[in-house]
């Protein structure tokens, strides 16, 4: 089936026709389309015009340069013009996906990424944040979990009256809006706490965990140029922890009665000189009385129990007294478990014999008899 030749690309204008060209070659316009269309066709040659393929309008100019240039070129009359190369331009959104994407665009455009999941996770965790914080401020400030009661553990020295001034919780305070810093510090000033911390317990009951102290020994001091003995209470630490008043006195009926059990129960230390001044929450500065105390830090079970007293007039002529009466020279606090050793072995050697033992040297030791 032939070919319809197609008329409106095919032009010849004034004055464009090849020099030298015998056959009548013609030159086409760079742009047919602006043509007026009552502009007669004027047939280039009598022979009869090539079929030509149906290009866009950008083919047309490139075959009309093409043209332009076999005619500028000078090539001989009656010669054949060169075949005609055709080339086309499209716009850039008709081309096709490259062989990396041959999707159609729309397709592409769909597979696009959306919006990452981790910002919209952000945003709610953002949105619950603020309404959580508004909460929160709303119940700080209302009357809700007002603390009704104050739970206290560990405090054996302490009374209940003893633990109530100590936390000074205000009346009307919530377990929201406590200071439980504030009170751990105000607990913490007493003597007695080694250790102390503060917990909520919803919904209405703040706790107080105590760590007291323990008496190490009661320290005999002399008091009022020597015409009176106080009874200190001091803790291994060092630390002094009250005057401990008569039992049948009127303060004596105000304190824990475990303050009594256990200054019966621990050592007394003797024998300190006078001018020695206690204070309630600082630690002892006194050399007879920290040697005496470190004696008796370091001595084993077997032999700590039996130790009655303790007379630290001097730190180098420091004295145990036994349960059963035997005097121990014991001296400074320095090889405390070669000390022990030796005056175990006396008293296994002979039992019921000794009254006496001086191990202030411990290479030299000696011991009397009954």
């Amino acid at each position: 089936m032939a070919r319809r030749s197609s008329n409106r690309n095919v032009s010849v204008p004034r004055g464009s026709t090849s020099r030298g060209s015998a056959r009548g070659g013609v030159s086409r316009s760079a742009s047919p389309s602006r043509r007026p269309a009552s502009a007669p066709m004027r047939p280039a040659s009598s022979r009869p015009a090539p079929s030509v393929r149906p290009t866009s309008r950008a083919h047309f100019g490139s075959a009309a340069s093409s043209a332009a240039g076999r005619s500028a070129g000078g090539r001989a009359s009656g010669a054949r013009p060169a075949p005609r190369t055709v080339t086309t331009s499209v716009r850039l959104g008709d081309l096709p996906a490259s062989r990396g994407d041959r999707r159609a665009p729309a397709a592409r455009a769909i597979a696009r990424p959306k919006r990452s999941g981790a910002f919209k996770a952000f945003i709610v965790a953002l949105v619950l944040v603020c309404v959580l914080g508004i909460t929160y401020a709303a119940l700080y400030f209302s009357g809700a979990f007002a603390i009704t009661s104050v739970k206290v553990n560990g405090a054996d020295h302490l009374t209940n009256d003893e633990m109530a001034i100590l936390a000074a919780v205000p009346q009307g305070t919530t377990l929201l809006n406590v200071d439980t810093s504030s009170v751990a510090n105000s607990v913490d000033r007493d003597a007695w706490v080694a250790d102390v911390s503060v917990n909520r317990i919803f919904p209405d009951t703040l706790e107080i965990n105590v760590t007291e102290r323990e008496i190490a020994a009661i320290v005999e001091v002399a008091a009022d140029n020597a015409k009176v003995t106080q009874m200190w209470a001091i803790a291994s630490d060092g630390m002094w922890l009250m005057e401990i008043p008569a039992r049948d006195s009127e303060l004596g009926a105000t304190i824990s009665p475990q303050i009594y059990e256990d200054a019966d129960r621990v050592l007394h230390i003797t024998g300190v000189p006078f001018g020695l001044t206690p204070e309630v929450g600082t630690y002892c500065a006194d050399g007879n009385v920290n040697n005496a105390l470190a004696i008796l830090d370091g001595l084993s079970t077997e032999l700590a129990e039996q130790v009655k007293t303790v007379t630290a007039t001097d730190a180098a002529s420091t004295c145990l007294t036994l349960d059963n009466g035997i005097e121990i020279a014991f001296g400074t606090a320095e090889d405390i478990r070669d000390k022990e050793r030796i005056v175990l072995q006396i008293m296994a050697d002979n039992p019921g014999k000794v009254s006496y033992i001086n191990v202030r040297v411990p290479d030299r030791p000696t011991w009397r008899a009954v």
